[in-house]
């Protein structure tokens, strides 16, 4: 069985000092870590709508919900700043493969003093809220109606969570939190972008305090990241050809927006993407391993085109008509 988490909030952190957002809100946090916590990526950059949302739900007890384009940084936002708060923090994705026995439990055999006996194992949702984690929901939209309604039972901040199997009431701890990403918002895929996800009951999506929307980042921020990530291009050369790259996940994104293209360069994409430039010392190369191989055939001299717009120069013809 997975072990109790024995310590609390115990200090108070300063928004401005830790996030660099402006701010005198103070935050509780974490003086000690623990195995739960995440590790913490100096070179995150934290944005200031999101991160104040995340933050009310750490303070306040709020029920957070992220939605946003997939590559955003939703999850790892809140990772981000539960690491940097040593909050303990769990991550589920919620595809279609998650039950209601997973979140819940179910009954095991086990062997105790030499008998074989049916003992009940909570699974990870029980042990969540009897302890002071942030539980993040990723893929919301996309959970099963069973999963939905189980998770609808905790949503209340102060609400008690039957465990039906044990005729057992738990309480939530004071410092579970709960939070999630999504796609949509809640209304189902309306652009035909994101298969899988389906509508969320309103009387789910009023339980949720605040939802904030994180869009992907200006080119001067995605840079920042790129540079801080991969030092070896932080030079006028680099930064060149670092802000052509974003250039083409830009329009890729917009592409994909309008329903031209069926893959998007996240930023993570683009960060792979400098990242295989530096080994393979081959931009174009890099391009068609990192993201282009990924792409629909009939899609390839679209991409290409985009590639070429921002480079100036034409991707060879064996990269884009290579059959993956």
């Amino acid at each position: 069985m997975t072990p109790n988490i024995n310590h609390t909030p115990d200090i108070k952190l300063s928004i401005k000092q830790t996030f660099g957002i402006e701010s005198d809100m103070e935050v509780d946090a974490f003086s000690k870590s623990s195995e739960y916590v995440p590790e913490i990526d100096k070179t995150y950059k934290f944005d200031k709508d999101t991160t104040l949302a995340i933050l009310s739900g750490f303070s306040f007890n709020k029920r957070v919900l992220i939605q946003g384009y997939h590559g955003t940084g939703k999850s790892t936002h809140i990772e981000q700043i539960a690491a940097r708060l040593n909050w303990p923090c769990i991550r589920i994705n919620l595809d279609s493969h998650v039950s209601r026995i997973d979140l819940i439990g179910k009954d095991s055999i086990v062997i105790k003093e030499g008998k074989q006996v049916t003992e009940f194992k909570e699974g990870i949702l029980p042990w969540s809220i009897q302890n002071p984690v942030a539980l993040v929901f990723d893929e919301y939209d996309a959970g099963r109606p069973d999963v939905m309604f189980v998770i609808q039972r905790v949503l209340e901040s102060e609400g008690s969570f039957t465990l039906l199997d044990k005729n057992k009431v738990i309480k939530q701890n004071k410092f579970f939190r709960l939070f999630a990403t999504t796609n949509t918002v809640g209304l189902g895929d309306t652009t035909g972008l994101y298969h899988g996800t389906q509508q969320i009951n309103q009387g789910q999506m009023d339980r949720w305090n605040i939802v904030s929307t994180l869009n992907y980042l200006s080119l001067e921020k995605e840079m920042e990241i790129i540079l801080g990530k991969n030092k070896n291009l932080n030079n006028s050369k680099g930064k060149e050809q670092v802000s052509n790259m974003i250039k083409v996940a830009s329009l890729t994104r917009k592409g994909f927006m309008a329903g031209d293209i069926s893959t998007v360069m996240s930023p993570r994409t683009v960060l792979h993407w400098a990242e295989n430039s530096e080994i393979f010392k081959d931009i174009g190369y890099a391009f068609r391993v990192t993201f282009l191989n990924k792409c629909d055939d009939a899609e390839k001299n679209t991409i290409s085109e985009y590639y070429q717009r921002c480079f100036g120069e034409e991707l060879p013809e064996s990269m884009i008509n290579i059959q993956v």
